[in-house]
């Protein structure tokens, strides 16, 4: 490994660190909701890290909806996150869990896109059956956090492309974690919280049904994108 990757490696290893450092103190209230925060000048002392891994950690927050910068005037809390959250992770595993929501988005409505194009009918078969297996788990209120996995998982084989079922295969803890953090924390909201998860489902399994690969594409973007906002819900 060359000396600038391993640089690159460290700089977005600790530019994760200090993402979580930020959020924890945000979730503990710390930096208040609807709050300046402190100057980069001040967090990069607070934090022991130069400016440009500040500045990313700062982009993760506002890509995931926690700060939001204005022009001049700096950074400002816009969410404070559920403590429950952690409940269901530790704080030092949320910065990974929130990019594997992002690079899930892009990797899966790709091949929600092709299964659109390439499925046949018992792949379809067996993404439907999987849809109505998480119906059969929310009626009972049941976590379901295998029938989500198993409803993505069947979706990249019917891409049929044998790399998207492989990368989601390895990322399977990955991905059961943050399955399992919005799947809990959706079960603790009303029940229309559930039904508007599975609508994203539905709409999924809709558009690879009629052929329509850029509504797969849009739908599988949407799910993902907001599942990983839901995680920060207040």
């Amino acid at each position: 490994m060359s000396k600038v990757t391993t640089q690159k490696k460290t700089q977005q290893s600790l530019g994760a660190m200090v993402y979580e450092q930020i959020l924890a103190v945000i979730m503990d209230g710390t930096y208040a909701l609807n709050t300046k925060l402190p100057s980069e000048a001040l967090l990069c002392k607070e934090f022991n890290v130069s400016r440009p891994i500040l500045r990313e950690a700062l982009a993760r927050l506002r890509e995931d909806e926690l700060i939001t910068s204005r022009r001049g005037s700096g950074s400002y809390v816009i969410k404070k996150p559920d403590n429950r959250v952690l409940q269901f992770s530790p704080i030092s595993s949320i910065a990974d869990i929130q990019r594997c929501f992002e690079f899930r988005s892009n990797l899966e409505a790709e091949a929600a896109a092709l299964a659109a194009k390439r499925r046949t009918s018992a792949q379809l078969e067996a993404i439907e059956k999987a849809y109505e297996k998480m119906n059969d788990a929310n009626a009972s209120s049941k976590l379901a956090t295998d029938e989500d996995f198993a409803f993505h998982l069947a979706i990249t084989e019917a891409a049929n492309n044998h790399f998207y079922n492989t990368v989601l295969e390895l990322l399977e803890d990955s991905i059961r974690g943050g399955i399992n953090i919005t799947r809990n924390l959706s079960l603790l909201k009303p029940a229309s919280r559930l039904q508007l998860v599975q609508q994203e489902h539905h709409a999924i399994v809709t558009a690879i049904k009629e052929g329509d690969s850029a509504a797969a594409r849009a739908a599988m973007k949407n799910h993902l994108d907001s599942a990983r906002i839901r995680m920060f819900e207040g």
